[in-house]
């Protein structure tokens, strides 16, 4: 298309603009399409302050069916309008075409009207945004270009701009039908995937690893599923993939390597049972936490503070880290006192034992408790308490602080002071103070 030939339609459009602007046809429709539009807001006007379900919310019904139909009428009120003018605008085509031979302009309002009613009614019914927001952009438009009748020649539009390496075609429809198909089949995919996923950890039959080695198979089957069948919607040929992605990769592997260690790393934690979700876990840098969940890249270890640490899983197979619990939950641990050197020191041990022993959560097995003296300090002698629970001393479950309460109450009932720092100064010549 040339300078020229643009010129010559751009004269011809303003030419039939002129024509249309002097033209009694083209006002008669302007004037239909006002009263149409005049009528149907006046009588939904009118529905909507007679009609009691579409201006008062339903209350509460013995019937859910009864309360289901009234609540759904009540969120159509607003469908009331755009119905009215498409009726009214029918009527407007049939009467304008009688007696002026043309409507062309009133079914344009049309056309516009039934995408305003659509639009609506997603807003209205539609509450996913995912779903809300693929019929706004994506079927709204394809909505408006079916109904002026432009939908045969954009799909032929889109499907001429096209890039071919080797016998692969590739479209810009062809990738429009991609990005669609796609964000479909894989938000269809994520559902599938939570839903399967919550079905084989529920089945108690199963241990914990197993639960969760299943749960990764099927997750990678399903989107190994899913990506073959947005191939055969886009129509690529599988056989001709093969040779072309054997190129590709290659090139994919060396920039994709980590992700792929990472996969990998993931089956084999899985696989060998180092750490299963639910295990207390201490990484090597001292951060430590719960593992609530090992995913295809990475693995999650929530803190007592509600924070989450997102771990590579192949750090779990070249770095060192502690699983407090995957043996059993039993753990043990130690809380550190001073007692000063006037006391009874080998009455200690059984007083402090006979009253820790009385909290809830201190455990006789493995081992029962036990005081011990660990050193003679500078004020005074140290002792620490050992002792075992189930589960980690955190969060929740913390003991120490409890421990430490009961040890300071049973020094001041039997009169055992805690020693506070203590020097020796000594003055060398001169005369002592008096």
């Amino acid at each position: 298309m040339n300078l020229e030939s643009i010129k010559v339609e751009f004269f011809q459009l303003v030419d039939t603009l002129a024509k249309w602007a002097v033209s009694p046809k083209f006002y008669a429709q302007i004037i239909a399409i006002a009263l149409a539009i005049f009528l149907a807001w006046t009588l939904a006007k009118i529905l909507k302050r007679k009609v009691s379900f579409l201006h008062t919310p339903p209350v509460d019904s013995k019937s859910k069916l009864a309360h289901l139909l009234l609540g759904s009428m009540y969120t159509a009120r607003d469908l009331v309008f755009p119905i009215l003018a498409l009726v009214f605008l029918s009527i407007a085509i049939q009467v304008t075409h009688t007696q002026f031979g043309q409507s062309w302009l009133i079914i344009i309002a049309q056309g516009l009207g039934v995408v305003f009613l659509l639009r609506t009614a997603i807003t209205r019914f539609i509450h996913n945004g995912f779903i809300r927001s693929l019929f706004l952009w994506v079927g709204i438009p394809i909505a408006t270009l079916h109904v002026f009748g432009w939908l045969d020649d954009t799909v032929l539009f889109l499907d001429g701009m096209a890039l071919e390496i080797g016998n692969i075609r590739l479209s810009a429809y062809a990738l429009a039908r991609v990005a669609i198909f796609g964000s479909i089949l894989f938000w269809l995919g994520r559902l599938s995937n939570k839903a399967g996923q919550e079905a084989i950890r529920s089945r108690k039959t199963l241990d914990i690893r197993s639960r969760e080695v299943f749960s990764k198979l099927f997750e990678i089957a399903l989107f190994m599923v899913i990506f073959f069948v947005l191939l055969q919607i886009v129509g690529i040929n599988l056989t001709t993939l093969a040779v072309f992605g054997g190129a590709l990769g290659v090139g994919l592997g060396f920039g994709l390597q980590q992700i792929a260690a990472n996969f990998i790393s993931g089956i084999i934690i899985l696989l060998d049972g180092s750490m299963t979700v639910g295990e207390y876990i201490e990484l090597e840098d001292g951060r430590s936490g719960h593992l609530i969940a090992i995913n295809m890249r990475s693995s999650t270890i929530e803190t007592y503070e509600g924070k989450e640490i997102v771990v590579p899983n192949e750090q779990f197979i070249t770095t060192a880290f502690t699983n407090w619990t995957r043996k059993d939950p039993y753990q043990r641990y130690t809380v550190e006192f001073s007692v000063s050197y006037d006391s009874d020191i080998p009455a200690i041990p059984a007083l402090i034992l006979e009253a820790v022993r009385k909290h809830p959560q201190i455990l006789e097995t493995p081992e029962p408790p036990d005081c011990e003296i660990t050193g003679f300090g500078d004020s005074g002698v140290n002792f620490h308490v050992e002792y075992w629970i189930e589960g980690i001393d955190d969060g929740r479950n913390r003991v120490d602080s409890d421990l430490m309460i009961i040890i300071w109450n049973t020094l001041k009932e039997n009169n055992i002071s805690m020693p506070f720092p203590q020097r020796e100064v000594r003055i060398i010549g001169g005369e002592l103070p008096k």
